[in-house]
């Protein structure tokens, strides 16, 4: 078997990665930028903590910044910062092959996954396609211009996207990492902010004797031809179904997406619309044709699942609570405390299919539906429409963490309210997006805040 060539066919390539030279690290990754939207302190702090080292706090542009203005400043900047770097040898020579990863968190240990490229002639996040790597979430095209304009002259690639894998019996990543230590670490290193730490090893898929390549590409291949079989079933219009799909955007759907646009803006001007396989033709492939990912299991125990709460900005309790009445078989019922609260929305629905939480300024309610299914399924529908009515997407944001959600919410001279919602089950993600398509957006998220992916490896775009 050509493995190279079975590689390409299942939407991988083996990625050429950048790392910088310096032996301290603890500076140099920070998370990802979607993160901590409505926390200015905590970026400030990492501002602090890189003390004018490199590090990719330089490269990405942090949301909570996007609505401030000088836009198009900032990103010159980040795209003169990039060539600086390559120009001034911030990074070591690129390493060519996988690198298996070991995540340490505040809330799990030894979280796996593997840094790799993607092909995006085999991704799609537009509703009704079924492509190889499909989204998990629907994707808001007004969220993707101000990401498109990062990518847009980037000579860097600096990835945060998690793709998932339906590895039910967790044999993939357990076997790599059973061949990575056997060898030196590329890196390891603390994560700033209380955040854990990472451990990467090389994987080189070239190297004389190995089994890496032969081991990925078998497993995924295996994993795919299962696909097929579980998911050979009629569909309604949006869906996957029929169709198998091999990896699922567990988080970063956004931002691959843009990434996919910008690549059809390439092939568009120049022409590029090779689909074939990337070794197999004579002339070189253009870098944006690809993405540097870092591929997870979802049945790997380290992954957790946390639901995405919602706040409402401008709004009183009461009038949070009479719009949530819109939900079938709608019941509320007072709630004393914030521990309370919790404790109801996380308890198993006796009466109902689902329960939210309504909190704002030591108000809180617990709030009953009938409607089945992931909670923020009959939920958002609700907040477009209120959004849409007041002309404003800007007046609800999505935060992780439910401390964060009632800090946010308690400021007596700010009208928001926050919406609690229950937790999340990973079972069945696969067979959903096969048959219904992507899930609401910001269905749920992989792990805490502080569990996010940090940018650390890079990939040159030039």
């Amino acid at each position: 078997m050509n493995y190279r060539q079975k590689l390409n066919s299942l939407g991988l390539e083996v990625p050429s990665v950048l790392l910088p030279r310096a032996s301290d690290l603890s500076g140099w990754p920070v998370i990802a930028c979607d993160q901590f939207t409505q926390d200015r302190g905590y970026w400030e702090k990492v501002k602090d903590a890189v003390r004018g080292s490199p590090s990719t706090l330089n490269l990405i542009f942090p949301e909570v910044y996007l609505g401030d203005g000088g836009a198009a400043e900032r990103i010159a900047a980040i795209h003169s910062d990039m060539k600086r770097y390559l120009r001034d040898g911030v990074f070591a020579q690129p390493r060519d092959g996988f690198i298996y990863i070991e995540r340490d968190t505040p809330y799990q240990k030894k979280r796996r996954g593997l840094i790799s490229l993607i092909d995006l002639e085999q991704y799609d996040w537009k509703p009704g396609s079924r492509p190889l790597i499909r989204s998990t979430e629907g994707t808001l095209p007004e969220r993707l211009p101000a990401r498109m304009d990062i990518r847009r002259g980037a000579s860097l690639e600096l990835p945060h996207v998690l793709l998932l894998i339906d590895d039910d019996k967790d044999e993939l990543l357990p076997a790599l990492g059973a061949r990575a230590r056997k060898n030196a670490p590329l890196y390891d290193t603390p994560l700033m902010m209380d955040s854990g730490s990472v451990t990467g090893w090389l994987l080189d898929a070239d190297i004389a004797g190995s089994d890496v390549l032969p081991l990925i590409t078998e497993k995924l291949n295996e994993l795919y031809l299962r696909s097929a079989e579980r998911y050979n079933f009629s569909s309604g219009d949006n869906s996957g179904g029929g169709a198998p799909f091999l990896f699922a955007a567990g988080d970063g759907n956004h931002s691959l997406a843009a990434v996919k646009e910008i690549w059809n803006e390439i092939k568009e001007k120049t022409g590029r619309g090779e689909t074939g396989n990337a070794l197999s033709g004579a002339r070189p492939f253009h870098p944006a044709r690809h993405a540097l990912v870092e591929i997870e299991n979802i049945y790997d125990p380290a992954v957790q699942f946390e639901p995405i709460h919602r706040i409402i900005f401008n709004i009183e309790f009461d009038e949070a609570v009479s719009l949530l009445s819109k939900l079938p078989d709608f019941t509320a019922r007072v709630i004393n405390s914030a521990r309370e609260l919790s404790a109801a929305v996380s308890a198993p629905a006796v009466n109902e299919k689902n329960r939210f939480g309504v909190v704002s300024r030591g108000r809180y309610a617990l709030i009953g539906t009938s409607a089945s299914g992931i909670a923020c399924a009959c939920l958002q529908p609700l907040l477009d429409d209120y959004s849409a009515r007041r002309q404003s997407h800007e007046m609800i944001d999505y935060i992780h963490d439910e401390k964060e959600l009632f800090r946010l919410t308690a400021d007596e001279n700010r009208a928001a309210c926050g919406i609690l919602l229950p937790p999340v089950q990973k079972s069945g993600l696969f067979e959903t997006v096969a048959r219904s398509g992507p899930l609401p957006r910001k269905s749920f998220s992989m792990g805490h805040s502080r569990e996010k992916r940090f940018y650390l490896e890079a990939r040159s775009l030039l």
